[in-house]
């Protein structure tokens, strides 16, 4: 292969030639928490640390990337260029059969009801919303959080009560989840109970309904993401019969 000349086409896009054929690209997403990721995707091996180098001296650290849990190749070829394991992200499916989940109707904990999705009052779910994504980022951080679980922007935050079912406990709304149904999988995009109102069974409550709405509407699986240090996360899940499928490794160059 002929000397290779890197580009950058775009204020987000590089771009690799070799012998007048593009030879690979590379990208950058900017989340709406802060962080910068980059990726490269290459023809030939050879031009990847090149196509990275470019990109690297172009951007403003601190940089972050992924990788799938079991790609080491390319996980080396990140950390050979400065970055480190930063979190990890399982990937979860789950059956929505009661038979498989083992929570059935459960009784709901004394003085919680739940609300199907659509019927929340779009008020108070949104300072749900915004008490919950406040908690989150008191403690843990976004960084934890799935990656389509965007942080809150300026203004009020963005919640279709169509997709949320909500519990309330005397009177309050205390926890929600949310599920983006497809044909034959769902997806739980977010599970989230407010810190005062935990270890009451709330959680395990609307993960059942979420569920089993979706075995009544004949979708027979859904998937989640958790972060792998979330444990009550993963210990509910697992419980609940899912099993994991894949996984993501975030890597950053500080």
């Amino acid at each position: 292969m002929n000397t290779v000349t890197i580009t950058r086409t775009a204020q987000d896009r590089w771009e690799a030639v070799a012998d007048d054929r593009i030879v690979g690209n590379g990208d950058v997403s900017r989340r709406p928490d802060g962080r910068t990721f980059i990726s490269v995707d290459v023809w030939q091996d050879a031009v990847f640390e090149q196509l990275a180098a470019v990109m690297l001296a172009d951007l403003r650290e601190p940089l972050h990337t992924v990788v799938g849990a079991t790609d080491h190749e390319l996980r080396s070829r990140w950390e050979r260029l400065g970055f480190t394991a930063a979190r990890r992200e399982w990937e979860y499916v789950l059956p929505t059969d009661p038979h498989a989940t083992g929570l059935g109707a459960p009784a709901l904990p004394p003085g919680v009801t739940i609300l199907a999705a659509g019927t929340a009052d779009e008020v108070p779910l949104r300072r749900l919303d915004r008490v919950i994504r406040e908690e989150v980022e008191a403690t843990v951080g976004w960084r934890t959080m799935p990656a389509e679980v965007l942080p809150c922007p300026a203004g009020p935050p963005p919640v279709d009560p169509a997709k949320y079912a909500v519990a309330v406990r005397d009177g309050q709304y205390a926890g929600l989840v949310r599920v983006a149904p497809v044909r034959r999988r769902a997806r739980i995009g977010l599970l989230a109970v407010r810190a005062d109102q935990r270890r009451h069974g709330i959680a395990r409550a609307l993960l059942a309904h979420a569920l089993g709405a979706l075995h009544r509407d004949g979708i027979d699986s859904a998937w989640a993401e958790v972060d792998a240090s979330n444990t009550a996360a993963i210990e509910l899940a697992e419980a609940a019969g899912a099993r994991r499928s894949s996984g993501y490794l975030e890597l950053a160059r500080p």
